[in-house]
């Protein structure tokens, strides 16, 4: 068990990492730009957590294995587009943009359910509030981060049913965890993230807003 929850929590930092170079590539950082944006995006929901939960120093830096991921993949992106495209204009078509809605999606859809969690490793399920507010802000916290950094209106607020889908993924987690434990609750949580925003990528959701 602790394996697999490695390996989903590795994979989430990866998505992440990817989804955060990206941007940066997109606002024409430099390479160190790209590695801490990568970075960032990967690491800041779980350390937003940690904060929350009391755990300090936060695990990204205790255990600083996820974060060097983070900044390996974010070099790698970097250098092969650099060698391979020589300017962000070349790779900013449609596949450019499933690519980072991709990455988003399996990033929020994993950290979700960390964050849940969380809450019931440090024995706080004891109503649906907080680990839903912590599968949430783990989700959605280095997304956030990174659109603050890069200069852009934070993504979750605006389009695409973003933050919505990690509340509601939170929310059966936690409904399935109370009932039958973690081990069902986890992958139903991630994947329900995942269906939701892949439904409203595809027809254009979004929560209504002052025209």
């Amino acid at each position: 068990m602790e394996y697999m929850l490695f390996l989903l929590d590795m994979a989430g930092t990866v998505a992440f990492a990817l989804s955060g170079a990206l941007t940066a590539i997109k606002k024409e950082m430099d390479v160190l730009g790209v590695i801490i944006l990568g970075m960032v995006t990967a690491v800041g929901g779980g350390i937003m957590r940690d904060i929350i939960l009391g755990n300090t120093p936060p695990q990204a830096f205790v255990e600083p294995v996820f974060a060097l991921a983070a900044a390996g993949v974010s070099a790698l992106v970097f250098f092969f587009l650099y060698f391979h495209f020589k300017g962000y204009r070349q790779i900013s078509g449609p596949w450019f943009q499933r690519l980072m809605m991709a990455a988003d999606t399996l990033g929020l859809g994993v950290f979700t359910v960390a964050g849940v969690r969380a809450a019931f490793d440090h024995g706080m399920g004891f109503n649906y509030f907080l680990p839903v507010f912590l599968g949430t802000i783990t989700g959605v916290g280095g997304g956030l981060l990174r659109d603050v950094m890069a200069g852009d209106r934070p993504y979750i607020f605006v389009k695409h049913v973003y933050a919505s889908a990690s509340i509601l993924g939170a929310c059966v987690c936690v409904f399935v965890w109370k009932r039958i434990g973690g081990s069902a609750a986890m992958p139903i949580g991630a994947v329900s993230v995942i269906v939701l925003r892949a439904l409203a990528i595809r027809f254009r959701w979004n929560l209504p807003k002052v025209a």
